[in-house]
């Protein structure tokens, strides 16, 4: 840590001082709140409405979502607290070249709309003006390597990652890219939705362009262009689901391999004009795509390249430009997309903007001001007691042979658990924050980033590195690490109550944290051993028994209709499913476990404690959700709608039904031997 860093830090122990955990300061509201609910439906009938009815009525979706829920109103109640934090930040002067007045810079750049205003595209002028000055192949290869440099990726993603196979070292990746529209199918599917996406979508890119300076006859021959660029990019490229097979996407190679397979594309120029003269072993995760770019590069002209690389510049950078181009984009991300009403606050926008570019320097001061030391022990805590809950659920299986119960087991005692912050903060001595233009700060943002992801490769893994900052509102497993990840910012009311009830906190807290181990031994990942390589320790029966068992849940899913007559994907949301249905069942056998010495616990507000805990599993899902959202998360997401992260899983458990009294005559009921039980 540097001496400034420190000096900064010092600075803040009066406001950190003066503040009291949000525990203490903030009335807490009954975990089991019966204005969160709506007791007229019955529970067998449905249960998401019974637990979360109240709460869908008095929350509505702010005019800024697609979606509301309750990590959502977390997520808002953090913003605030970090805004506070970066308020402060930026209000004072501070020592050049220190965090706090990169913070300080970087947050007030982004909020001096009236700069902005006057500077227009003027910052961007000198970016332009390299993709004009393209003169052949060799420089147009050369620009797309230096755009990946300040985080614009036209074409594909390259980055460091675990090696699949050998999972202590960080190698070489290279991903399929390039496309403005969220999922490839939209560019080939035939559906009404994705028809209406595309014509959409041609207007935005012509609105853009005319943004850009061109008259709309030649935007929109631009927008045409653009559209059939990228469709040939979209019929290359691996569908969601392919990408969830990890085999798929594992093909590793070395340069001369790589050249072969894409002869047109100069990969010994890429990766010296990146600043990475050994790239080693390459992971292409999908091969034809790069065959793909190879033949393109041939077979489109150069002027159609260097429009797409202005595309990909201004598509990438609008949300930090005038508010022509903030607003065009959201037209189309936001309201075309995921039918938000209106764009987020500056600040919002802002603060998001920051988190990304300084993101451990601000949970740093989060953490020592909202979390607590003893919530992260008691939470390190509850996840050793599920730990011990789904070892004994792995002994009782049925289903599965001792020789891959013993491997499951080793593998179990293996996951690393990282709880509310990391213990060794990022340097961000190298990043420069200037006072010149707040999207020329992004990209020297977006360049620390890439140099910092450069820097690991052909090392081994940093296992104390986090992917999430403290700050965030959610949860991670990683396959290739054997770990699971809760930051500060998700350990509060209404996953997690300091002081409130067992039966509450294993039904959300502990719910996410079973989710997240069970994510070890879901269906992608039950594919990687206890190192986090890749590798089949299944034996051939074990795995057909499990394959056979997640069919049931997959066909569970199929039968959902989310709206009108779409229907949920049971095969791109398996895992997700998988793990929302083993968190429920580790969490429940956790809890029994650590009150089976202690006096039978009271009713509390008339709910018994196994309603209790369901009750707050319920909640952690309450959402409400636009149309076109419901339509956007059901084609992108792997993750089921909150409705059905409810009603999919609980109807397996007959814990459930024996705390509901919920028989054959409810709507909710699944016969016992038509329920899926996994693990």
């Amino acid at each position: 840590m540097n001496k400034s860093y420190l000096l900064w830090l010092v600075a803040f122990m009066v406001l950190l001082t003066n503040q009291s955990c949000m525990e203490k300061t903030e009335k807490q509201a009954p975990a089991i709140d019966i204005a969160n609910m709506d007791t007229t439906v019955s529970p067998g009938e449905n249960f998401y409405l019974y637990a979360n009815g109240g709460w869908m009525k008095n929350n509505p979706i702010p005019e800024e979502y697609g979606r509301f829920g309750t990590f959502d109103q977390l997520g808002e109640h953090n913003n605030e607290l970090v805004r506070d934090l970066i308020k402060k930040t930026a209000a004072e002067s501070h020592e050049a070249g220190s965090v706090a007045q990169k913070i300080g810079d970087f947050y007030n750049m982004g909020m001096d709309s009236a700069t902005i205003e006057q500077q227009g595209l003027e910052p961007l002028k000198n970016e332009f003006a390299k993709i004009e000055g393209i003169q052949n192949k060799k420089q147009l290869q050369e620009q797309i390597a230096y755009m990946h440099t300040i985080g614009v990726y036209p074409l594909f993603y390259m980055y460091g990652s675990s090696d699949s196979k050998n999972s202590e070292m960080v190698v070489t990746h290279l991903a399929q890219g390039g496309l403005g529209l969220t999922d490839r199918d939209y560019y080939v599917s035939d559906d009404a939705r994705s028809k209406e996406i595309r014509e959409n979508y041609l207007a935005h890119v012509t609105k853009m362009f005319e943004l850009l300076g061109n008259d709309s006859v030649a935007a929109n021959q631009t927008a045409d262009m653009i559209m059939d660029f990228e469709t040939k990019l979209a019929k290359a490229s691996m569908t969601r689901l392919e990408r969830r097979d990890p085999y798929k996407t594992y093909n590793k190679m070395d340069l001369r391999k790589l050249s072969e397979d894409s002869p047109n594309y100069d990969w010994n120029s890429y990766f010296t004009e990146i600043g990475l003269g050994d790239p080693g072993k390459i992971i292409v995760g999908q091969p034809v795509f790069f065959s793909e770019v190879s033949d393109m590069m041939n077979n489109e002209s150069l002027d159609n390249w260097k429009t797409y690389l202005k595309w990909n510049l201004v598509n990438r950078l609008a949300p930090y430009l005038s508010s022509a181009f903030v607003n065009q984009n959201f037209e189309f991300y936001g309201k075309q997309l995921s039918g938000s009403e209106v764009i987020r606050p500056r600040w919002k926008r802002v603060l998001s903007a920051t988190n990304g570019a300084l993101g451990e320097a601000l949970g740093q001061l989060y953490v020592k001001a909202y979390f607590p030391p003893e919530a992260k022990q008691r939470m390190l805590d509850l996840v050793e007691n599920l730990r011990v809950a789904l070892g004994q659920r792995i002994d009782n299986l049925t289903w599965m042979s001792d020789t891959t119960k013993e491997r499951a087991h080793e593998k179990l005692a293996a996951i690393n658990v990282k709880m509310g912050y990391p213990d060794k903060w990022r340097d961000y001595s190298d990043l420069d924050i200037n006072k010149d233009a707040w999207v020329l700060n992004v990209l020297r943002s977006n360049k620390f980033d890439f140099e910092y992801e450069l820097s690991k490769i052909n090392k081994p893994v940093d296992h104390s590195e986090w992917h999430m900052t403290p700050q965030t509102v959610n949860a991670y497993y990683s396959p290739n690490m054997n770990e699971i990840c809760f930051p500060a910012g998700i350990l509060q009311p209404p996953f997690f109550y300091m002081h409130g009830d067992d039966a509450v906190n294993y039904g959300a807290i502990g719910v996410v944290i079973g989710h997240e181990m069970t994510h070890g031994f879901d269906d992608q990942g039950r594919q990687y051993d206890k190192e986090g390589n890749l590798t089949d320790w299944w034996t051939a029966d074990d795995a057909k028994r499990f394959k056979d068992r997640t069919k049931v849940l997959v066909d569970e899913f199929n039968k959902f209709v989310v709206l009108d007559s779409t229907h949920a994907d049971g095969e791109l949301t398996l895992g997700e499913n998988i793990a929302d249905l083993g968190g429920l069942n580790i969490s429940y056998t956790a809890y029994k476990n650590a009150i089976k010495d202690k006096p039978a616990p009271e009713p509390i507000d008339g709910f018994t404690d196994s309603q209790r805990f369901f009750l707050a599993s319920a909640h952690v899902w309450a959402q409400n959700t636009r149309d076109k959202e419901i339509l956007r998360r059901t084609k992108e997401d792997v993750h089921s709608l909150g409705e059905f992260r409810v009603l999919g899983p609980l109807p397996n458990l007959s814990e459930f039904y024996k705390a509901f009294n919920i028989s054959s005559k409810d709507a909710m009921y699944i016969p016992d031997d038509q329920r899926a039980v996994i693990w």
